[in-house]
């Protein structure tokens, strides 16, 4: 991208401005007529479309960059603007003012959830180093200290730049800018093949191993040897001809090594051309505001340990006790009460005395439902005879407000799971009754998918009682059969406490959904609560404290395993540290230390901007976890998703669930999933410690100590949305 190719814009007596709406940096919308120049591809690989703009409200020039429809109709496409968008919003919120932030690009707006996304910038400052022929000496080394300066930020935030060429690299004679904003990745991610030779480093040409900071140094010494000598160096080695500029030679003779292992950090370069620079740029970023809500999550999973262990009711039961969901009374299969639907979905009595053919006695069975009578006081209720079938069933519960985006999750969820997200965990599934599976499938999951927004759940009649709307037999690796069944009601019926929620203390397991713009005091949030003409609540979701409420404890918390989910996360996607979790692919297994850091982090982000009030299912329940998810990937435009509806770590939180059941084995064990393994001084009472350091055992004491607060981080999972199209 250059910044002297651009035609000129319309004058005053041209075509009147269109009207252009954005959301600015602060989260504040803006509304001005613009005035557009000629557009061009910003590069012939990519999709990105550029031309000069005007706001005319306050005659401010900037560049606009921008996906066309067909283009933006392209998921990978559309992830690409998202992740520069997310990149310059992180640098504009962490360097503000400072004097680092000409360095980047700086965005003036966005607007991504419509059918043709953009950013605007200001203008590029410089000219693009593609246009330089040939560059001073000192204007190297300051140069050098520049490009060096924007790596080290980069890498403070954990990303890596792999787009670093002539063509992204601007100089004005005093400073660099840096733009390919669009290629970043973070670092631990895997390598894809991205950018063209020589500037990409050889492993991520090949799209091997994991993306490193030094894979943008191998790029920045290719780049300075391009403006040095006036042509392209080696894609896979040093040049030859590095000793004849020695400047080039003491600064960057190890950037150019093969491996990055053998490569410096851009800190090390940098400290080479600008001694103390590296610490300085440290102490410019804003500390971690973080710890002290982590440590609180860390203190309430200590609580939780050490709480008495208690077991729920459901848990009390014998695994081939099958209770009814709606009445809560045990229930037996009785063939003399089976029903199936007729054409009018009416049902008619069903004698399998005479279906003498075991395979078709076997199907019939499966799509038959039984009256159950255990209750007579209860309205007439009906449950598929596969639900009878094969031992104690699971019941999961749907829990939120109106409008916070239950049923979009479960219908995701269940599509993850018919496109055979439960494989990876060895898991298979089918459904208990074919015709409401169809029937889900047809009405909330197929429109769902392709773009329609849902209508929201009806409510209940005085009379009427909660029903499952969903079920399925997952069988798991040990070849164990269990029902699955799924209950969603609306917001209203959820704040009820008559006898409607009487099935709550039947359920099994809870889904919490967590709606942002109910929770979170972000004035990004804004533009979404005055579409939805909601508020800020700071006393939580009505229905959690209802639901919570409804449910037994025993030793001082809730004993049914749950999940709370930030629903609706694409709202917060470029905010930390939900821009790092919702950008990873789907789990393909569970590791119990990555889950909680996801449930730390998300913890922390709600303790900070919501309020302990939002947190109170995890307070309450002994076993909860927390994720961050969302259904539909952006937000709706005129009852539609302008790109389709695309999930996003929509399966986690069942996933979760389905292991603290038992379904899916994880090391240390369906407890430590969600609780965490006791450190050893924590296992250990206080008077044994200190018998022990009386006996004379001191050393080996504080060794134990110290072990006790170590933790392991796992590894990032790797993204799913960048492609192979720049090689």
């Amino acid at each position: 991208m250059t910044s002297t190719t651009h035609s000129p814009l319309p004058g005053p007596g041209g075509p009147a401005p269109d009207k252009l709406a954005f959301t600015v940096p602060s989260g504040r919308r803006r509304v001005t007529p613009v005035r557009v120049g000629r557009e061009f591809r910003r590069d012939r690989l990519l999709p990105q479309l550029i031309r000069k703009a005007v706001l005319d409200d306050e005659g401010q020039q900037c560049v606009q960059v921008r996906l066309s429809a067909k283009d933006a109709a392209n998921p990978a496409a559309r992830a690409l603007l998202d992740t520069e968008a997310g990149t310059a919003l992180r640098l504009n919120q962490v360097l503000g003012d400072t004097e680092y932030a000409t360095l980047f690009p700086r965005i003036v707006g966005y607007e991504l959830d419509t059918a043709e996304p953009f950013l605007l910038y200001d203008p590029p400052r410089g000219t693009a180093v593609a246009r330089i022929h040939v560059m001073s000496a000192t204007d190297q080394e300051v140069f050098t200290r520049d490009l060096m300066l924007a790596l080290c930020l980069l890498e403070g935030q954990g990303l890596v730049p792999r787009g670093v060429s002539p063509a992204t690299v601007f100089w004005d004679g005093a400073k660099v800018q840096l733009w390919g904003l669009e290629s970043v990745t973070r670092a631990g991610r895997p390598r894809r093949p991205w950018g063209r030779s020589p500037f990409c480093s050889p492993e991520q040409r090949r799209g091997e191993g994991l993306a490193d900071s030094r894979d943008a140094v191998w790029s920045a010494a290719q780049v300075l040897y391009q403006l040095v000598t006036g042509r392209t160096g080696p894609a896979d080695r040093p040049p030859a001809d590095l000793g004849e500029h020695r400047k080039l030679d003491q600064t960057l003779r190890d950037a150019f090594a093969p491996r990055a292992a053998e490569r410096p950090t851009p800190a090390q370069v940098l400290d080479l051309v600008a001694p103390g620079a590296a610490r300085r740029v440290r102490l410019a970023v804003p500390p971690d505001e973080t710890r002290p809500h982590h440590e609180a999550f860390e203190e309430a999973l200590r609580h939780k340990r050490q709480a008495p262990s208690g077991r729920s009711s459901t848990e009390m039961r014998s695994d081939s006790e099958v209770l009814c969901p709606y009445c809560l009374e045990t229930i037996r299969l009785d063939l003399t009460k089976l029903f199936v639907t007729d054409s009018r979905m009416q049902y008619q009595p069903l004698d399998v005395k005479g279906i003498n053919n075991p395979v078709r006695r076997t199907d019939v069975m499966r799509g038959a439902v039984q009256k159950c009578t255990a209750d007579p006081e209860f309205p007439a209720h009906y449950i598929p005879v596969p639900y009878l079938t094969y031992g104690r069933p699971l019941t999961v519960a749907m829990v939120g407000q109106s409008s916070t985006g239950k049923s979009h999750l479960l219908a995701q969820m269940i599509a993850a799971i018919t496109d055979g997200g439960l494989e990876p965990f060895g898991l298979k599934w089918q459904s208990v009754n074919p015709e409401q599976h169809a029937r889900f499938v047809r009405d909330r999951v197929q429109p769902l998918r392709n773009g329609k927004v849902l209508d929201h759940t009806a409510a209940l009649g005085m009379d009427d009682f909660a029903r499952f709307v969903e079920s399925l037999l997952i069988t798991d690796v040990r070849g164990q059969v269990r029902p699955v069944a799924f209950f969603d009601l609306g917001g209203e019926d959820l704040v009820r406490t008559d006898a409607a929620l009487r099935f709550l203390l039947g359920v099994d397991a809870l889904i919490f959904v967590v709606d942002p713009a109910l929770a979170l005091a972000l004035p990004q949030l804004d533009h979404a609560r005055d579409r939805l003409g909601v508020e800020v609540n700071r006393d939580g979701d009505l229905a959690f404290g209802t639901v919570l409420d409804r449910l037994p404890k025993s030793g001082g918390y809730v004993d049914v395993p749950a999940a709370m989910v930030l629903g609706k996360a694409d709202l917060l996607r470029f905010q930390p540290p939900v821009d790092s979790w919702l950008s990873r692919s789907p789990a393909t297994s569970l590791d119990p230390a990555l889950m909680r850091e996801e449930s730390r982090d998300l913890y922390g982000l709600l303790r900070r901007h919501a309020g302990q009030a939002w947190l109170r299912p995890f307070d309450a329940i002994r076993r909860c976890t927390l994720h961050i998810a969302s259904a539909t990937g952006g937000q709706e435009d005129h009852g539609r998703y302008p790109a389709g509806a695309g999930p996003r770590r929509v399966l986690e939180p069942l996933l979760a669930l389905l292991a603290m059941h038992g379904l899916i084995e994880v090391p240390g064990g369906a407890e430590a999933l969600a609780v965490g393994e006791a450190p050893a001084l924590e296992a250990v009472p206080w008077e044994q410690a200190a018998g022990a350091e009386g006996a004379g055992e001191p050393e080996r004491f504080e060794r134990s100590s110290e072990r006790s607060f170590e933790r392991s981080d796992g590894p990032e999972e790797p993204e799913g949305s960048e492609g192979r199209e720049l090689q």
